[in-house]
């Protein structure tokens, strides 16, 4: 049973932010600070990317583990409230993105996906950048240069 009457967990969840969350802000730090160039939020993109390097015809998600359902990730819980409404919350969730990617992959877009965990440590968001952007070596940063 959920602790919270409703209307307080409404007002609790309508605070959870889509845009500019913490785990966004810290991918963005760490791509600009290797060089690259992007945009952000594009409303014309299917799935209005969070990151859009056009430049590299990439987008990336960054994807909230609880809402986008990272798999084997802790943070990926299911409430014990209202199982079959979460449950269907979250299915729509993920067949939303995989829409989203499979349609920005058909306008050839490479579209890359962060998971929040992934941020939390320096070290291991630039591993994860280091897979996804192929970096390393002078020729990599002479082509984010341009």
């Amino acid at each position: 049973m959920d602790r919270l009457a409703p209307e307080r967990r409404s007002w609790l969840m309508s605070r959870v932010a889509s845009k500019n969350t913490s785990a966004e802000l810290r991918v963005r730090r760490a791509l600009h600070a290797l060089g690259f160039r992007f945009r952000l939020h594009r409303k014309d993109l299917p799935g209005t990317p969070d990151i859009v390097l056009p430049k590299h015809r990439t987008v990336v998600f960054v994807h909230g583990c609880f809402w986008h359902r990272h798999p084997g990730c802790p943070k990926a819980t299911t409430p014990k409230t209202r199982v079959e409404f979460w449950r269907s919350k979250f299915d729509r969730n993920v067949e939303r993105d995989r829409e989203a990617m499979a349609q920005l992959e058909a306008l050839g877009w490479r579209t890359v996906v962060i998971w929040e965990c992934e941020t939390k440590k320096s070290e291991r968001l630039a591993e994860v950048l280091e897979r996804h952007f192929a970096l390393g070596g002078e020729e990599a940063a002479q082509d984010r240069e341009g």
